[in-house]
């Protein structure tokens, strides 16, 4: 998978999760940059994440995970 895949499925997740599909991630979007993504839409968008890209995704990258371009190098890494 590329990182443009990537990025094209995880918009559909986060523009269903937060029902708004004009969000635009790019690698330095943090939660702070999206209206509605709080900490319990957070735990939302990683069930999410990890229903949409078939993983589970540990929890102590959960807590380490600074924006949106390190949610994406997870989903690569463990998706390899």
């Amino acid at each position: 998978m590329t990182r443009e895949e990537a990025y094209e499925r995880l918009h559909k997740v986060f523009w269903d999760i937060l029902d708004d599909d004009t969000i635009e991630l790019t690698d330095e979007t943090v939660a702070d940059d999206v209206d509605g993504w709080d900490s319990f839409e957070h735990i939302n968008l990683i069930v999410g994440v990890e229903e949409e890209f078939n993983m589970k995704i540990p929890m102590g990258k959960v807590v380490t995970m600074k924006n949106v371009g390190e949610m994406v190098d997870i989903i690569l890494e463990l998706g390899q």
